[in-house]
């Protein structure tokens, strides 16, 4: 899907978690507006906070604007998530998140 679509996502179901993390995680790979990417992907972390990789989109984000220190619980509570079998799947993500949050002290 394009930008364009998932803005429409969002238009009709502002409350829907996929279009939320869809939207934010496409401007972020299109090299778009990282505060609102971080918007959106704020939003999809609440929607859904058991989605392991809109945490650590959002964690990117976060430190791509300088914002270590709201990115660390961020990062964090993707990987409880992933690790309390909560969420349907992200184990995957685990190891990338625990090596930004090194990287962070």
């Amino acid at each position: 899907m394009d930008i364009a679509a998932f803005r429409l996502m969002v238009a009709k179901h502002p409350r829907g978690f996929l279009g939320r993390y869809g939207l934010g995680n496409k401007i972020l790979q299109e090299g778009g507006s990282v505060e609102e990417a971080v918007e959106h992907l704020t939003v999809a972390t609440q929607l859904d906070p058991t989605h392991v990789a809109s945490h650590l989109a959002l964690g990117r984000a976060l430190i791509g604007l300088g914002k270590t220190a709201d990115a660390k619980p961020i990062l964090a509570a993707g990987i409880a998530a992933a690790l309390s079998g909560r969420s349907n799947g992200g184990k995957d993500l685990v190891p990338e998140m625990q090596q930004l949050l090194l990287t962070l002290g």
